[in-house]
């Protein structure tokens, strides 16, 4: 029998599948915004110079928030696949979904005041 394991050539493979989901997700118009904020906010910590703790909080942040676009957009994708019309249990489905992104970004949004509404006013006043 044939051993199917660990193989370099499969690993790079599934970085590969991965990288196209990543670029997929960058189509979406909610994941740009995202990943406008995202940069937008790496260009405010830099500016306000975060210690390595805070940046532990933002870059987790981003990508729980990125993450979560790209739940929401698989399963926004395999309903619409299985459920061509309407169906109260897909609308159901897209909805929490999205609701779970919501919930992380107004997370985030906290986490950005805490960190940033302290050095912002330090910087102007």
């Amino acid at each position: 029998m044939k051993n199917s394991g660990f193989t370099l050539r499969k690993r790079l493979r599934s970085f590969r599948f991965a990288a196209a989901g990543i670029r997929g997700l960058l189509r979406e118009d909610n994941a740009r915004i995202h990943a406008v904020a995202a940069v937008a906010v790496t260009a405010a910590g830099l500016w306000l110079e975060l210690t390595a703790t805070e940046w532990a909080a933002v870059v987790l942040c981003i990508g729980m928030v990125l993450a979560a676009e790209a739940v929401n957009t698989a399963i926004e994708s395999i309903c619409d696949l299985v459920s061509p019309g309407y169906s109260e249990y897909v609308r159901r489905a897209k909805d929490l979904a999205a609701g779970a992104v919501l919930l992380l970004a107004a997370a985030s949004v906290c986490v950005g005041l805490l960190i940033f509404l302290p050095k912002l006013i330090d910087r102007f006043s």
